[in-house]
């Protein structure tokens, strides 16, 4: 999506950037990952094939990716790729959806963090919500929807901290569907939680 090439998100622990060639050699050595290919249903790929992609989400209209920086390295070191530890990206769902037949705005969000050093300090829990802040404020989004592996008990515990309900179960792919309707009172909870500073990016 063009619209974020230009901009980050800044919050109190993490740096949201928009996926450019250079991150795209590190990106690839993450998702050699079995654990990360099956956390995202995700096929590997050649590296010619993740620029493709890295292509596809920098011009595609429906689809919104950040990647994220640890700020504490990054602040220190200035090296992006270094400070680099995962990604969030909304997905924009077509208004003619048979399941979305109320005419709300959706889009669905997806965290996952490469890095296992990163886990369990809360930069999925920040960077989620700086996402949905973001989709909320420039995509005019109001609904979310998420969907995760049934054997991913973090993010289906994440999700339901934030309020999230689930709608959907399909055995057959182990897939579980959250699902957020947007309000002033969400809106106001989510900015209660986390810093939300947007700055210019340079590419």
């Amino acid at each position: 999506m063009r619209l974020n090439e230009h901009l980050k998100i800044v919050g109190n622990n993490v740096i949201l950037v928009p996926y450019e060639s250079k991150h795209v050699p590190k990106y690839h050595e993450w998702m050699k990952s079995p654990e990360l290919q099956e956390l995202t249903a995700s096929e590997p790929l050649s590296l010619e094939e993740e620029y493709q992609m890295q292509k596809s989400w920098r011009e595609d209209d429906d689809k919104c990716t950040f990647l994220i920086l640890d700020k504490a390295e990054y602040d220190g070191s200035g090296d992006e790729i270094a400070a680099l530890i995962g990604d969030t990206n909304i997905f924009l769902q077509p208004n003619d959806s048979e399941e979305d037949d109320d005419g709300l705005k959706t889009g669905e969000i997806e965290i996952m963090i490469a890095e296992p050093l990163a886990r369990g300090k809360r930069y999925g829990w920040e960077s989620t919500l700086l996402m949905l802040l973001y989709g909320i404020k420039h995509l005019n989004l109001r609904r979310y929807k998420a969907i995760t592996k049934d054997t991913n008990d973090k993010s289906m515990q994440m999700f339901t901290k934030m309020a999230f309900r689930e709608v959907k179960r399909v055995p057959v792919f182990q897939e579980v569907t959250f699902e957020k309707r947007i309000d002033d009172e969400w809106v106001s909870w989510i900015e209660r939680e986390i810093s939300f500073a947007i700055e210019p990016y340079p590419s």
